[in-house]
C-alpha cells in the first residue's frame, strides 16, 4: 500500500470528462523480416499479459476515505485484475495510414480511465502499410511523468536486434531486469559518535535549517519577475499570457498529430546560435504558434507562455509516480524577426535554469506548486479560459539515443501523447529516440481546428531557424 503525494493526487482532483488527466504514447514499429504479423503480434499479446508480479501501479487500484478525492489516497492490490480489459487488439482497415492512426490514438486517448480498476490500457494495433504495427499506451498522470514512462517503455526494447524479451513492460520482473536495484550496503553495529560525525550532524542541520531560505529567495526573485515583466527576461505565469484559441476551455474530443525531426538539424542549428537543443525546440513551437494564429487571423500583441517541464528525476530514482518542476518559458510569438524571438526565449529559459539552480529537488517541487500548480485550480473552478497561466505546455522528454528493437520488430517513432486543460488546448511533447525528436502534439478538436497544420508549421519555423543559422546546406 503506498500513499499518493499531494502533487500526484492532484491529477485526479482535477480530472473530467473534458479534461482526462493521463498521459500516452504511441510506439510505432516494423515486423523483423520474415515474420509473419498475425504470429508475431498474438506472441507479442501474450507477452502483455503474462506478467507475474506487476509494478505499481499496474495490479493496483485506488483506495479513497469516505471523502473521495478530498481526502487521502492510496495504492492497493487488485486481486480481480482483468488483463483482457488492459491489454486490447485493435485493427486498421488495410493499408492504414498515418492519418487513421493518429485519429484512433487521439480516440483512444480522449476517453477517461475507469477509477474501479487500475489507472491504464495498452493497445496493439495492426493494419498500417509497410509492415508496421502500433502500440499505444496510456496511464493516469497521478501515477507517472513523462521520464517514467520512457524508463518504462526501455523495460521491453533492447538495441540487440536478436534480443528476446519474455516479461511484460507491466511486469516487476521487466523492471528489475532494466533498472536493477543498487545492493545496501550492510548494516554497521551502532557506536559512541566522534567530534567529526557530531560536526557532520551540525553541518547537515545547517543546511537543513538552510533550505527554506533558498525557497524563500526563490519566490522573491519570482514575484519581482511577475510584478515588473518588461524588467526581466524571467518568465512567470499567469502574467501578461494572452487570450487565443490555445488559451481556452476545452471539449473532451482530441486530435493528434506526430512527426520525426533529425536531432543533428537542430544540433547544428544550436552550436551556431549559441544555445541548447531545447532552445531550438522551444523556439520551433513559439514559431509554428505564430503562423498558426497568423493564418487564423488572432495573432496578439502579447507573447504566448509555455509550460516547460523540469525533471528532477536521478539515477536512483526508480518511483513511477511525478518528480518534476516546471518553468515558463517566452515564446516571443510577437516577434516576426526569428533570431530575435530565439534571443528572447532562450534569455527567459536561462533565468529561469538559473532560478532553479538556487534550490534543490524537493525545493524545486515546492515551488513549482506554488507557482504553476494552482492553473490545475483555474481549470477545475472553470476560470482556465479567463485567466489562463501559460499558454500552451513544451516537454522535451530524453529517450533512447540507439536504435530501439522489440523482440526484433524495429522502433520507428516514439511519440507522446500527453494531456491538455482547461486554458491550455494544446501541447507539445517530444521525445529524442535514436537519431531522431519524435513530436506528439495533441490538442482539443473544437478549440484548436485544422490542428495538423502545426506539423507544416513546425518545419517551416525549424527552416526559418536554419536559414538565420546558415546550417540549411547538405540536407
Amino acid at each position: 500500500m503506498e500513499r499518493l503525494t499531494p502533487l500526484d493526487a492532484g491529477f485526479l482532483i482535477g480530472e473530467t470528462r473534458e479534461t482526462p488527466m493521463h498521459v500516452g504514447g504511441l510506439y510505432l514499429f516494423t515486423l523483423p523480416d520474415g515474420a509473419d504479423e498475425t504470429e508475431f503480434l498474438r506472441g507479442l499479446l501474450e507477452i502483455l499479459k503474462s506478467t507475474e508480479r506487476f509494478r505499481l501501479p499496474f495490479g493496483h487500484t485506488l483506495k479513497m476515505t469516505p471523502l473521495g478525492v478530498a481526502g487521502p489516497m492510496k495504492w492497493v492490490n487488485d486481486d480481480k485484475l482483468d488483463l483482457d480489459y488492459h491489454v486490447r487488439h485493435s485493427a486498421l482497415p488495410k493499408p492504414g495510414r498515418y492519418r487513421e492512426l493518429f485519429q484512433l490514438c487521439a480516440r483512444l486517448h480522449q476517453s477517461v480511465l475507469d477509477r474501479h480498476r487500475p489507472l491504464w490500457e495498452s493497445h496493439i494495433i495492426e493494419g498500417l502499410q509497410d509492415r508496421q504495427f502500433g502500440l499505444y499506451a496510456k496511464i493516469h498522470h497521478a501515477a507517472i511523468d513523462g521520464v517514467g514512462a520512457v524508463r518504462l517503455g526501455q523495460t521491453m526494447l533492447s538495441p540487440d536486434p536478436n534480443a528476446v524479451t519474455v516479461h511484460s513492460p507491466f511486469s516487476l520482473e521487466a523492471w528489475e531486469t532494466t533498472y536493477p536495484r543498487k545492493p545496501k550496503p550492510p548494516k554497521k553495529q551502532l557506536a559512541l559518535p566522534t567530534d567529526v560525525d557530531l560536526k557532520t550532524l551540525a553541518d547537515a542541520l545547517r543546511e537543513g535549517l538552510g533550505l527554506s531560505g533558498n525557497l524563500f529567495k526563490g519566490l522573491q526573485r519570482y514575484t519581482q519577475a511577475w510584478l515588473h515583466p518588461d524588467q526581466d527576461n524571467l518568465m512567470s505565469f499567469w502574467k501578461r499570457t494572452p487570450q487565443t484559441s490555445v488559451s481556452t476551455n476545452i471539449t473532451g474530443a482530441r486530435r493528434f498529430v506526430a512527426q520525426s525531426y533529425r536531432i543533428d538539424r537542430l544540433k547544428a542549428v544550436s552550436k551556431v546560435l549559441g544555445g541548447t537543443i531545447n532552445d531550438v525546440v522551444l523556439a520551433m513551437c513559439g514559431g509554428a504558434l505564430r503562423r498558426y494564429l497568423n493564418s487564423r487571423g488572432e495573432l496578439p500583441d502579447e507573447p504566448l507562455t509555455a509550460l516547460t517541464p523540469v525533471s528532477l528525476r536521478t539515477d536512483d530514482h526508480d518511483d513511477v509516480a511525478n518528480a518534476v518542476g516546471a518553468l515558463a518559458a517566452n515564446l516571443a510569438t510577437h516577434i516576426a524577426d526569428p533570431e530575435k524571438r530565439f534571443r528572447v526565449t532562450q534569455a527567459s529559459m536561462n533565468d529561469g535554469k538559473a532560478l532553479l539552480k538556487t534550490m534543490n529537488a524537493k525545493e524545486i517541487m515546492l515551488f513549482t506548486q506554488m507557482t504553476a500548480a494552482p492553473a490545475l485550480l483555474a481549470g477545475v473552478l472553470g476560470l482556465g479560459e479567463r485567466f489562463p497561466a501559460f499558454s500552451t505546455v513544451v516537454s522535451n522528454v530524453p529517450g533512447p539515443r540507439q536504435r530501439m528493437y522489440w523482440n526484433g520488430a524495429r522502433l520507428d517513432g516514439a511519440y507522446p501523447l500527453s494531456a491538455i486543460y482547461h486554458g491550455f488546448a494544446l501541447n507539445f511533447t517530444l521525445v529524442s529516440n535514436a537519431d531522431n525528436l519524435d513530436f506528439g502534439v495533441i490538442a482539443c478538436r473544437h478549440s484548436v481546428p485544422s490542428c495538423q497544420r502545426i506539423i507544416d508549421d513546425l518545419e517551416e519555423s525549424l527552416s526559418e531557424l536554419e536559414a538565420v543559422a546558415g546550417t540549411q546546406e547538405g540536407r
